[in-house]
């Protein structure tokens, strides 16, 4: 008598074993670790980049300040020294200068935070304009990050 074959196929395994799911899920989540670890990495230099952006911005905002009151630019009242360490407000005195000055950097430091400063120097009708932040989020980033742009008044 023949014996059926399909019987015979019924003893080979069929499906998976415990063991190669393990080494399937191990297999996916280092896979995931990598993909969050590069998303954490994204997020910080994606934020690095755009305080450089605000700081282009905001280089350009006192310079059109200053192209708007050119005659006090030329004498130098836009002049702020930029501190060494840490950064005050200037006072909104009475003239325009000093209430640009005093907006710009108060802007500066609700955008890149509390420790940001600029600083501005004239001499001959050219301004030389600086924007310094914390930039130690970003991969390689310092503390003390600085952006600095000449404008012809």
């Amino acid at each position: 008598m023949k014996r059926n074959t399909w019987m015979c196929r019924r003893r080979v395994q069929s499906g998976s074993s415990l063991f190669e799911v393990m080494i399937a899920v191990l297999v996916l989540s280092t896979g995931m670790l990598g993909v969050a670890a590069m998303q954490s990495t994204s997020l910080r230099n994606s934020q690095s980049a755009f305080q450089r952006s605000q700081a282009v911005v905001l280089t350009y905002a006192i310079s059109d300040a200053m192209r708007a009151n050119v005659a006090s630019a030329r004498i130098n009242a836009y002049n702020l020294t930029l501190p060494t360490t840490g950064c005050t407000v200037p006072s909104a005195g009475g003239s325009l200068a000093s209430k640009d000055l005093n907006a710009w950097v108060a802007s500066i430091q609700a955008t890149m935070g509390g420790s940001a400063c600029g600083g501005v120097v004239c001499a001959l009708n050219v301004c030389q304009i600086t924007v310094r932040w914390n930039d130690e989020a970003g991969t390689g980033g310092a503390t003390s990050q600085s952006l600095r742009s000449r404008s012809r008044i």
